[in-house]
């Protein structure tokens, strides 16, 4: 799958596995809502419930910038249909300002849930360097 084919079906996805990492390289994955736009993806701290605000990803970004989302389709059904699409690139968490502005403006058009309650906490913006992917057919 070209780089192309690849931000296009990721950008289609509904959520997508955030891949962060700390300073020692101890792994940690989780499940996130996000927008894209050009070479950018963008998830904020949302309501939902959480443990803490202090989450780990966030930590983790700070001490190491470097992330890896991945989106996917499965169906159980038809295999022909299966694909998945990575990207690659270096993450900041920003709490306010303009470019927290614009994530907030691309989540909320990209999910009815935001509408009525946009995320209020930080924004992970990640600066993508490599879309890469695979589909069967």
């Amino acid at each position: 799958m070209d780089a192309e084919t690849a931000r296009r079906m990721f950008g289609q996805a509904r959520v997508a596995r955030l891949a962060t990492a700390d300073a020692q390289g101890t792994p940690r994955l989780v499940p996130v809502t996000f927008a894209v736009y050009g070479d950018t993806i963008v998830t904020a701290v949302d309501h939902k419930p959480k443990r803490s605000t202090d989450l780990r990803r966030l930590r983790d970004i700070g001490e190491n910038p470097r992330v890896s989302l991945l989106a996917d389709h499965y169906e159980d059904g038809d295999w022909t249909r299966l694909w998945w699409a990575r990207a690659d690139g270096t993450a900041a968490v920003v709490t306010d300002g303009p470019e927290h502005a614009r994530a907030l403006d691309a989540l909320v058009a990209k999910y009815g849930q935001y509408r009525a309650r946009p995320p209020k906490g930080p924004v992970i913006v990640v600066t993508v360097g490599r879309w890469s992917g695979w589909r069967y057919a």
